[in-house]
């Protein structure tokens, strides 16, 4: 039996779907803004540094040898690279001279499956974005245009989840009506979960976050009341000076090298509705909530893959298509 709840419910998804379906990724993007984007040939730990000073965890790769897009460099690379010198210890003056050419024959010597390459023009609809990231498991997608005159590839900029659902939440009111609990929803992560303590070794986090494909594990204390979260893209502040000795370290002591500027962690309970955390990704650079209960221990994690997933393919839609 349908519920008014669920009408509205299924209403403000489909707002939110027709308002991805007529703008375009170019829609998404400030007025102003910057775009690094790293030649193949540099070496690796000069992109780590050039990443810490400029406060960004990827870029787009381009291959000045054939003027063509090569990729994006993410946190993901970086993790490759630790794994390498990890089964390689003798091997750090070679990790030293990797070049981002070089990335995915490190992929084939630790036997991990190299992450696709997606992009998209900048004029098809942010549907379509959303789609081929929800398809390859991408955080972030690269708008690549054609030069009118060259008649070659260019690399406009690339847009996050982040940024399209901040797009949404500002522009759709809509999300306003997404009022049932996330205890009735299939959305986010409930079961199997990984998880660490404040005295597990930075190393072992790696090979779990490697061996499971995640961006983030929660740190909890032997209660199982959550403290932190380790992030894939801590490792790059550890490693950035080429001292790999930092991944010697327990999670407490390198979470302690975060920046000032951190924001923390950001949770909700399941009684919690989309309506509140679309707010909060408005005014909060959010990347994942750890779900806990009231007593902050673990519930689940809701990651903004999982909102974008549900927001395109909630089976209140199912009728739709």
């Amino acid at each position: 039996m349908t519920t008014p709840l669920d009408r509205e419910q299924r209403d403000g998804l489909r707002a939110i779907r027709a308002f991805l379906k007529v703008r375009t990724s170019y829609d998404v993007l400030p007025l102003s803004y910057r775009l690094i984007v790293f030649d193949t040939s540099l070496l690796v730990k000069k992109s780590l540094i050039i990443l810490s000073q400029q406060g960004i965890v990827s870029a787009p790769l381009w291959d000045s040898k054939t003027s063509t897009f090569a990729g994006l460099l993410t946190t993901s690379d970086y993790l490759n690279v630790v794994q390498y010198y990890w089964q390689n210890p003798d091997a750090l003056a070679q990790v030293d001279q990797f070049k981002l050419n070089s990335l995915r024959d490190i992929e084939r010597a630790i036997g991990v499956t190299p992450i696709e390459t997606v992009s998209i023009h900048p004029d098809k609809p942010l549907y379509e974005a959303c789609r081929r990231m929800l398809e390859s498991r991408a955080r972030r997608i690269p708008l690549v245009d054609v030069d009118d005159e060259t008649r070659r590839e260019m690399v406009v900029s690339v847009v996050t989840q982040y940024r399209i659902l901040k797009f949404v939440s500002v522009n759709v009111k809509e999300t306003q009506w997404l009022r049932k609990p996330l205890r009735e929803l299939s959305v986010g992560s409930y079961s199997n979960l990984s998880t660490a303590h404040m005295d597990t070794p930075v190393m072992d986090v790696i090979h779990t976050l490697v061996k499971r494909s995640i961006s983030s594990v929660p740190i909890l204390d032997r209660d199982g009341t959550v403290l932190n979260v380790f992030e894939a893209v801590d490792v790059i502040a550890l490693i950035k000076g080429g001292d790999y000795d930092n991944l010697n370290l327990s999670v407490g002591k390198a979470l302690a090298m975060r920046s000032e500027d951190f924001p923390g962690i950001y949770t909700c309970t399941l009684n919690d509705r989309l309506d509140t955390i679309f707010d909060t990704i408005r005014k909060s650079r959010v990347h994942r909530l750890v779900v806990i209960d009231e007593h902050r221990q673990l519930k689940g994690l809701l990651s903004l893959s999982d909102i974008l997933d549900y927001a395109l393919n909630s089976p209140l839609l199912e009728d739709d298509e």
